[in-house]
């Protein structure tokens, strides 16, 4: 009996969702909406831990229901990366913060693709991003 190499597997499917882009939600759509978020991990360690998949597989589980119902579901993820864990981080490992969060956002994101989560990456959030903070920034300045 031939060995199950699940790795293999995952591979072949994870490229086939990508390039169906299974996840991509629709912008003009008939479908009820549905929306779900995630709590965006802060990109301060070396990767992910138990905890942050562990609260991932709830929404993931509704965000599949939802699709499997019919439902045009956003379900997108990104990183809180723009506070004091990042900072703090870059400062433990004497690294510049810029390139300390752009290289944890880019070993998070591939660590949550292997694991298959439903996510439309196509709408990654990054608190970083001037096209994210200019509208936090704007918040905070009306009268």
């Amino acid at each position: 009996m031939k060995k199950y190499d699940h790795s293999k597997i995952e591979k072949k499917w994870q490229r086939q969702w990508q390039k169906e882009k299974v996840y991509k939600t629709e912008d003009s759509s008939k479908k009820e909406k549905f929306y779900i978020l995630d709590m965006f991990p802060y990109p301060s360690g070396e990767g992910l831990h138990v905890g942050h998949p562990k609260g991932y597989i709830a929404t993931d589980i509704v965000s599949r229901m939802k699709r499997m119902q019919g439902a045009n579901v956003l379900h997108p993820m990104g990183f809180d990366a723009f506070g004091l864990p990042a900072e703090n981080y870059a400062l433990k490992t004497k690294t510049n913060p810029a390139v300390a969060v752009a290289k944890n956002v880019a070993r998070y994101k591939k660590q949550l693709e292997i694991l298959g989560f439903d996510y439309d990456w196509s709408r990654e959030i990054n608190t970083t991003d001037p096209k994210y903070y200019k509208w936090t920034q704007w918040i905070f300045s009306l009268p």
